[in-house]
């Protein structure tokens, strides 16, 4: 079962950890080079890319992410703790250095228990709670994506006072045209940019037909989290960072505030997973933009 089928139709599962302290260094998600130029510092990997090593051993798993040198990754509450309880997740990310600032739930977090999953969130330490895809029987016209879009805007109100973000991530078949649109572009016209925000997955736009540079150029402020992937020339599967077509360089360099932001690696196919996460840390710790 693929990540968007688990999602679409997996309740949330009971999470619960604390957030590191900020550092000086951890706060700049970007800063200048002597050249003019910027490098990331601070690089985030989506824990969906290590899935199989965090089923077998998820503490263990998480020490070697942070030893990579990430500092942060994104958490997978509908994947139930990878077997751990709310009391072992907490300590671990504790105990590794790491912090959590967001997590991917499923669409039905919004619409049932939607306060007690952000009290969770805020002991976590998240910024931003992220919906990666809905159902296919609930998105099948347009309509459904506006009322998906009214929903969100409902319980993006409630997380803001909570003082979370809530978010939506964009997959390959949402950049496929229904009724003559592109669904993500309407779902994005139909929510409130004050209570709803977008995590942008370069690689899954770009695998979807879409363009990630001109998404930015026409929704930049609504994107405040990203996944970075690379694409293969005929955008079946996403690759190694900087093996594929997608100008990584070119979407850093075009993200407003940057500073501020959240980047994530995310690899869904490779061969050796926590290889691949380690090779495209070193290429994105490189990479001036």
């Amino acid at each position: 079962m693929d990540r968007r089928t688990f999602f679409g139709h997996c309740g949330i599962a009971a999470l619960g950890a604390h957030a590191a302290a900020w550092s000086a260094r951890e706060a700049s998600a970007a800063l200048p080079l002597m050249s003019g130029r910027r490098r990331l510092t601070s690089i985030g990997l989506e824990l969906y890319s290590v899935r199989d090593a965090m089923r077998r051993d998820p503490e263990r798993t998480m020490a070697a992410v942070r030893a990579m040198g990430y500092d942060n990754v994104e958490l997978l509450w509908s994947f139930g703790n990878f077997g751990r309880s709310a009391t072992q997740v907490r300590d671990a990310l504790a105990n590794t250095g790491l912090r959590a600032t967001s997590a991917h739930i499923a669409s039905a977090t919004v619409l049932e228990g939607w306060e007690q999953s952000l009290d969770m969130a805020r002991l976590i330490g998240h910024e931003m709670l992220v919906v990666p895809g809905f159902a296919a029987d609930t998105v099948r016209s347009l309509d459904d994506w506006k009322q998906w879009g009214d929903r969100f805007n409902r319980a993006g109100e409630v997380a803001r006072r909570a003082g979370i973000w809530l978010a939506m991530h964009n997959e390959p078949e949402h950049q496929r045209p229904l009724e003559g649109r592109v669904p993500f572009e309407v779902f994005v016209e139909r929510t409130d940019p004050s209570a709803v925000r977008l995590q942008l997955d370069v690689g899954n736009m770009t695998m979807g037909g879409g363009d990630p540079l001109a998404f930015l150029a026409r929704h930049g402020p609504r994107c405040w989290s990203f996944h970075l992937k690379d694409v293969v020339a005929d955008r079946s599967r996403d690759t190694d960072l900087g093996q594929g077509t997608v100008d990584l360089r070119g979407i850093l360099a075009a993200i407003p505030d940057l500073e501020r932001k959240r980047c994530f690696v995310e690899q869904e196919g490779a061969r050796d997973a926590m290889a691949s996460a380690k090779r495209d840390f070193d290429f994105l710790a490189q990479l001036e933009f």
